[in-house]
């Protein structure tokens, strides 16, 4: 089956579209990665999301509108995807869409909101669409999060040691091959608050690292950060941007006065490495293959290998599986579960009562029509 992946990641900057030939056989889920192609968000759209997300505040209306203009962002990028990827073949649309919101208290996850309304994409591409995965997780007593640990165990479960998957993008995630799985806290969240919040709006990110290069870790400030409780939580744990943005960045600033732009960027740069690091180390990793848009930045992923002296750290494209676009593939595996009705969970991953099957399915332009079910969930992921 041809399923394409759509992805949003906590940074907000475009949407992922990936493309795959899935088929179960035996024991396994073999995936042969068709491509990728990105989509920008409209500048405008962008800044009214950003402007949206916490700490900011937001009026129903304005929820209502972006859902509607996240969906057709995302439609455009699925009939994309399909044109150029799939040859207009695929079969199936797999939608993370864009988290808004994800409402933790107490370490207990209550609930989660993704925009990006799939009827759209089912209208424009005329195919099923799998979208609102996190939810049923929820409700089934876990965290909702990180959805993409099923993927990484099926996936990392034949190599040697005891390999962890780290996706880095605004928030940075682990899965270790017991499925303990968890945000380690922030990616590239802070790393980007920084350089817009310092630069007025003149940079999104610290592209290549540029910033961090040419600055130098301040120790308290460091200190004082890495005094945030979350750290300190038991796994499984979830976060987001409702922590992880500019106030929070702002309030540990208090009291240290005027540092250099650079010097603020590289010990949020240390913050992410540190955190990742310490994650790393209490699983007892002997390897990390790490994804996500953070591994784009030399400055960080060099600071996390000196700090993991001993352990290999490689990105998954050296493994056969863009890093930029590991996330798109696991929604559209998921997707696909989904479909077959299969779970789609790992509760150890997520602290679920049980696996679940995820999402809602909205159908095509030809109705509904599911495959027959699996009779078993595969027990590994083969890259064709």
């Amino acid at each position: 089956m041809r399923v394409i992946g759509l992805m949003s990641g906590t940074s907000y900057d475009a949407i992922d579209a990936a493309a795959a030939e899935l088929d179960l056989v035996g024991d396994g889920l073999v995936l042969k990665p068709l491509g990728m192609v990105s989509e920008p968000y409209d500048g405008e759209l962008r800044e009214s999301l950003a402007a949206a997300l916490p700490p900011g505040t937001t009026t129903l209306g304005e929820v209502c509108r972006l859902d509607t203009l996240i969906g057709q962002a995302f439609a455009a990028a699925a009939v994309r995807a399909d044109r150029e990827l799939c040859e207009g073949r695929a079969q199936l649309v797999a939608s993370h869409g864009q988290t808004v919101y994800h409402w933790v208290a107490e370490q207990e996850v209550h609930g989660t909101l993704q925009l990006g309304q799939p009827a759209w994409i089912a209208e424009a591409t005329g195919l099923p669409v799998v979208a609102d995965f996190r939810p049923r997780d929820i409700a089934a007593g876990g965290q909702g999060a990180p959805l993409v640990s099923l993927f990484d165990l099926l996936w990392l479960r034949s190599r040697p040691g005891r390999p962890v998957a780290l996706n880095v993008g605004g928030i940075a995630s682990l899965t270790a091959p017991d499925g303990t799985a968890f945000d380690t806290g922030p990616g590239c969240a802070l790393i980007d608050a920084a350089a817009r919040g310092l630069s007025g709006g003149a940079l999104a990110y610290d592209t290549d690292g540029a910033l961090a290069g040419r600055g130098r870790v301040h120790g308290p400030l460091l200190d004082r950060l890495l005094e945030e409780p979350y750290y300190a939580l038991p796994a499984p744990k979830t976060t987001g941007k409702e922590l992880f943005h500019l106030g929070h960045l702002r309030d540990a600033l208090a009291g240290f006065g005027t540092l250099p732009a650079e010097d603020v960027v590289a010990t949020l740069t240390m913050l992410t490495a540190r955190t990742v690091a310490d994650a790393v180390r209490s699983v007892g990793a002997t390897e990390v293959v790490a994804s996500g848009g953070g591994t784009r930045n030399p400055v960080l992923m060099g600071m996390l290998g000196d700090l993991l002296p001993g352990v290999a750290v490689r990105t998954s494209d050296e493994l056969g599986l863009p890093s930029g676009a590991k996330e798109a593939y696991a929604f559209a595996v998921l997707g696909f579960l989904t479909l077959h009705g299969l779970p789609g969970t790992e509760p150890a991953s997520t602290g679920a009562r049980r696996p679940s099957v995820l999402g809602s399915v909205t159908p095509g332009r030809d109705g509904l029509r599911l495959p027959p079910p699996a009779d078993r969930s595969p027990t590994r992921l083969l890259l064709d």
